[in-house]
């Protein structure tokens, strides 16, 4: 039986992320609201710089499980990312633990945290991986997409891998929505669970939420660019 990342490690992380996000930078949050207060949910967050995974980990109003790669959890990083509910994931194979685990985080109404581009980049994801309509499909979750702004701007000054200190940083949530068309969000099954669990995961059902997903991805992205002035 493969563990479920701890719940109360991910709200201690959020408080962590809180104090540190707050505390070095200026973040403004937008639309947090939209996110469900209950039930499973995938968060879909562009990748620009190192510090969007925490920075979305401190401003969400639930604590949340990043999938992080593996090579991230080295020395003292390791146990720590574990403690506070984060799933190490192999991107260069198969990974069937990080699978079941971040399942697990869905399965128990949790919220899952993904970089669709796999990798950081633009952040303007040009480029979705196939794994994000798997967890939305496979766990019945619907997506909040989230933009961050402003992290990869320029670096600061004493630390050049960094955004510059107290330096704003725009995080904005955006609709839920189904990665599959059809499928309401108000379709739900016991326990808070959505009936949308056990869709269709052939490889064509998937390429099509993929593309789904890359359109409203990017339809918000623009929209938080428009809206923040970036």
């Amino acid at each position: 039986m493969t563990d479920v990342p701890s719940l109360r490690g991910a709200e201690v992380g959020r408080r962590i992320g809180v104090g540190l996000m707050y505390g070095l930078w200026k973040p403004r949050v937008l639309g947090s609201w939209r996110v469900p207060a209950a039930g499973p949910v995938i968060l879909a967050v562009n990748h620009a710089h190192n510090i969007d995974g925490p920075m979305v980990m401190g401003v969400s109003p639930r604590p949340t499980h990043f999938l992080i790669k593996k090579e991230a959890f080295v020395g003292p990083l390791d146990p720590f990312l574990t403690g506070i509910g984060q799933v190490k994931v192999d991107r260069h194979s198969t990974d069937r633990t990080a699978i079941a685990r971040a399942l697990g985080v869905l399965e128990r109404g949790g919220v899952l945290g993904i970089f669709p581009e796999g990798t950081r980049g633009e952040g303007d994801f040009a480029s979705i991986r196939a794994g994000l309509a798997y967890f939305a499909v496979r766990g019945g979750a619907p997506i909040v997409p989230v933009a961050v702004l402003g992290s990869s701007d320029r670096p600061g000054r004493l630390i050049k891998a960094l955004p510059p200190l107290r330096s704003r940083v725009d995080v904005v949530f955006g609709d839920p929505f189904d990665a599959v068309e059809g499928v309401r969000s108000s379709d739900t099954g016991g326990g808070g669970r959505r009936a949308g669990g056990s869709g269709r995961r052939t490889r064509k059902a998937l390429d099509e939420a993929t593309a789904r997903i890359q359109k409203q991805l990017t339809a918000h992205l623009e929209n938080a660019r428009r809206l923040t002035g970036r």
